[in-house]
């Protein structure tokens, strides 16, 4: 069940692109950064306080301090390596996990690792059901499993059968001792008092 060529191949990319966007936080964990921040235009056409209208675009700079990128940073770094490390030894949902944790850390740059997470756990769901990861090969086994339960529905049913035996029974009992029922269980049912006469 380990990940197969492309799975690697894709998954050591996720990883190498994790590893470089902890590459480009290290500036911001070095020094002080100028951080630009957007807002969006008030009902009355005004920017909100503190924001100045610069290309129609309410815009503002403020100096962000490197402990706010400290965890982020980490987080990149520890789920960067473990995608890496998952994928060396061939771990289909370690890999996802990662891929979803780096997804969720990264917000819109980490679109890329939701699909990669999400497209693993697809993969391994056909897996598990049609013994094939592929799209081809798990509709072609989809395929052959309808046209199985298809052939099962013509075979008789249980319901046939049940109308044939009911039919057999009938003409049995006739001369046939009818059956007194289940026979109690000693641990289940209670005693029963005699019947007075």
């Amino acid at each position: 069940m380990g990940i197969d060529t492309t799975e690697r191949k894709i998954s050591f990319i996720g990883g190498g692109l994790a590893l470089v966007l902890a590459a480009i936080f290290i500036p911001h964990l070095l020094h002080n950064t100028t951080v630009i921040d957007t807002a969006k235009l008030t009902k009355l056409h005004q920017c909100p306080t503190g924001f100045h209208l610069v290309n129609a675009v309410c815009q503002r700079s403020r100096i962000a301090h490197p402990s706010a990128y400290v965890l982020q940073f980490l987080l990149i770094i520890v789920f960067g390596v473990a995608m890496v490390l998952f994928t060396q030894r061939s771990k289909r949902s370690g890999v996802a996990v990662c891929a979803l944790f780096l997804g969720l850390a990264l917000g819109t740059f980490g679109l890329p690792f939701l699909f990669l997470g999400g497209w693993l756990i697809i993969r391994a769901f056909r897996l598990q059901k049609y013994g094939d990861a592929t799209f081809a090969g798990s509709n072609r086994r989809a395929r052959e499993k309808a046209v199985a339960r298809r052939a099962a529905r013509t075979t008789p049913t249980r319901s046939s059968a049940k109308g044939a035996r009911r039919t057999t029974t009938r003409a049995s009992s006739k001369g046939a001792v009818k059956p007194s029922g289940p026979v109690p269980s000693k641990r289940y049912t209670p005693k029963q008092k005699p019947r007075k006469r």
